[in-house]
């Protein structure tokens, strides 16, 4: 084959080619893959107008418009070795393209010619297409010839087939990983149904015998006029996006049975007194629907610096600690910021924090008072009151404090939350909130169904002896674990004992020590740091201690509420713990409570608790005789 160059190139040598000389080589393939040229990219945009044919963008065949082997003409041929310049190279493709238009349609005129222009459709299959010669592109899907290219990725294929290969592997690569969810077996199993909670408060797919069977099978029991139907997923629920996005994120593959029920409620304005088992999702729930309505409200309004829309109270600093946590997680990315307000925090920083615009206070009632008293902080634009743990705000003295910033507040929706429900708490309820919704999930009543309780009569000189042996077994020390105590001196001379007679790394918790030394204290704890902490009942209410499995009562409480709450420290979100509890005789005045729990949970009663003067006339059980444990016993084998 004879191809005449009209360009001037310069070989390694020095020497010239002059234009218009002929220059004869051997026939070469109809396409060249690689120059020896600085840029790669802009040459093979430029060989592909004449020397490729493309499959378009939208995927269908275009025709190939080929020249019979040993037709003449002027063209180019970079030689080996010499030096074309981009200007030069580009203006003499582009005449190169119209002097071959220009020489198919005169060939195409002229249907006798020999040298006739064939038209051939793009290959569709990739076995259509002929093996790759050496020095021939590949197909980089078959390895065969690789004739074409892909204008989405540029790269070399052989057919229509391949090119579709290549896109769908291309798509997969960039598509974002989805997150596997864990299997959840609905509760309801009878009949298919299908549950569309769009509309509150009625789901149209399921009756009202659906619905109470429901509630039933999830323990759910509500009171109240017109209760919003549960949801069974945070996606249909009306939910921002980016928030159902955070839920996942942290974890929430779907609504626990209090989260079901509350969130409806609340996102339907519903005041409400809910009562559920600990670990079973309670600040979520309450966490969930303020986000949503603060998102709401500043997207449908938005000023420079904005007043606080919503409150949370909690009895204590570390609880609300962990609420503002968790608020954040689930805020992140929404118009959504908090405040933290807790004695202990320097007082001007929390001001300076809310009068530069937030959304939610999180907070003890004492310092907020401080705040609404001193300091004239705005909360006319509050319209969501929250109560977190209410029966231990009343215990501790705060129902005077939690009156004086509701009537500072303009006719709020209150949302109130316990493990327990007693007298007082529905009292509060009555002047709070009217016509409120009961929602109680579970037995808040009676510790968590996934806390296997051990119980064990020690004598109150035998007890550090006691937690000692515990702690140096192996086989039933289940690090990270929580020592609860009914003194702040006794906190801080347990931890240290453990420390010198096991040496495990262990810190106290107790209301004599700063914000600050608390704070860091739970943090050490919560990150592994150290693997036991002793405290008073600082840490036994509404605290997420998800790693913790394993909760030590080295001092009975003083209420049984405080018991259930203590126990239920050592299981999160249905997961099984153990709660293992020293008694002797200084615990009689809880005795008859505790052998009712014991009993009802089947858990071993130990032999001087059950014959105890205090302890008898209760049944233990079915007309059967129970068989009692001595002080040597464990429930998993290893005596005492």
């Amino acid at each position: 084959m004879t191809v005449h160059a009209k360009v001037e190139m310069r070989n390694d040598g020095g020497s010239w080619i002059k234009s218009g000389s002929d220059v004869s080589s051997p026939s070469f393939p109809r396409r060249k893959r690689k120059i020896n040229l600085p840029s790669r990219r802009l040459l093979r945009s430029l060989r592909a107008k004449t020397s490729r044919a493309r499959l378009n963008r939208g995927g269908a065949p275009i025709s190939i418009r080929r020249a019979e082997q040993g037709r003449g003409g002027e063209g180019i041929l970079p030689c080996q070795g010499s030096s074309l310049s981009f200007v030069d190279l580009s203006s003499n493709i582009n005449r190169m393209e119209q002097e071959e238009n220009h020489s198919a349609d005169h060939l195409s005129a002229q249907p006798g010619n020999g040298n006739e222009l064939e038209e051939s459709s793009v290959k569709e299959r990739c076995f259509e297409q002929r093996e790759a010669l050496v020095g021939e592109p590949r197909c980089v899907i078959c390895g065969r010839y690789g004739e074409y290219i892909c204008d989405q990725t540029d790269d070399d294929i052989c057919s229509v087939e391949c090119k579709t290969i290549l896109l769908s592997k291309l798509s997969a690569e960039t598509r974002p990983a989805v997150k596997a969810a864990k299997r959840v077996n609905l509760p309801v199993g009878d009949e298919s149904f299908c549950i569309r909670d769009e509309n509150f408060p009625k789901i149209p797919s399921m009756h009202d015998g659906q619905i109470a069977s429901l509630r039933s099978k999830l323990d759910i029991c509500v009171k109240g006029e017109d209760v919003p139907d549960p949801i069974m997923c945070f996606s249909s629920s009306g939910l921002p996006e980016k928030l159902v996005l955070n839920l996942e994120a942290a974890g929430y593959v779907m609504p626990t049975p209090v989260q079901m029920q509350v969130i409806p409620s609340s996102i339907c304005n519903r005041s409400l007194l809910v009562s559920a088992d600990t670990g079973s999702g309670k600040t979520a729930s309450f966490l969930v629907p303020i986000i949503a309505h603060c998102s709401h409200v500043r997207s449908e309004r938005c000023t420079d610096k904005q007043g606080p829309l919503a409150i949370v109270l909690a009895p204590t600093r570390e609880l609300c600690l962990q609420v503002e946590e968790q608020a954040k997680v689930l805020g992140k990315g929404l118009p959504f910021k908090t405040a933290l307000v807790v004695g202990g925090d320097p007082l001007a920083q929390q001001i300076y924090r809310i009068e530069n615009g937030i959304e939610l206070i999180v907070g003890t009632p004492g310092r907020l008072i401080d705040l609404l008293m001193k300091h004239n902080v705005d909360l006319n634009k509050v319209d969501v009151f929250v109560l977190d743990e209410v029966d231990c705000l009343l215990e501790r003295g705060f129902r005077d404090q939690v009156m004086q910033i509701f009537q500072a507040l303009s006719h709020p929706q209150v949302m109130m939350f316990s493990a327990t429900v007693n007298s007082e708490v529905e009292k509060m309820s009555n002047s709070l909130a009217k016509n409120a919704i009961h929602i109680s999930c579970g037995n808040p009543s009676r510790p968590n169904k996934s806390v296997k309780q051990v119980v064990i009569w020690v004598e109150s000189k035998q007890k550090k002896q006691k937690i000692f042996e515990i702690m140096t077994s192996k086989q039933h020390f289940k690090p990270p674990a929580v020592v609860f105590v009914s003194s702040r001196i006794g906190a801080d001379l347990l931890s240290e004992a453990i420390t010198v007679a096991t040496g495990l790394k262990v810190v106290s918790i107790h209301g004599d020590k700063t914000m600050n030394e608390r704070r860091e204290s739970l943090r050490r704890f919560l990150t592994g740091e150290v693997s036991v902490v002793v405290c008073t009942g600082v840490l036994g209410r509404g605290m997420d201690l998800l790693k913790v499995r394993q909760v030590i009562l080295f001092d009975m409480p003083n209420s049984i509420d405080e018991y259930v709450h203590q126990v239920g420290r050592a299981s999160r979100m249905g997961v099984e713990g153990m709660a293992i509890v020293f008694v002797n005789e200084e615990d009689r005045n809880l005795f008859r409570e505790l052998v009712q729990i014991l009993k009802t949970a089947g858990a071993p009663i130990p032999r001087e608790l059950a014959n105890s003067k205090y302890t008898t006339g209760i049944p233990l059980g079915g007309g059967k005789k129970r068989k009692l444990k001595s002080r040597k016993f464990w429930n998993h084998g290893l005596e005492w």
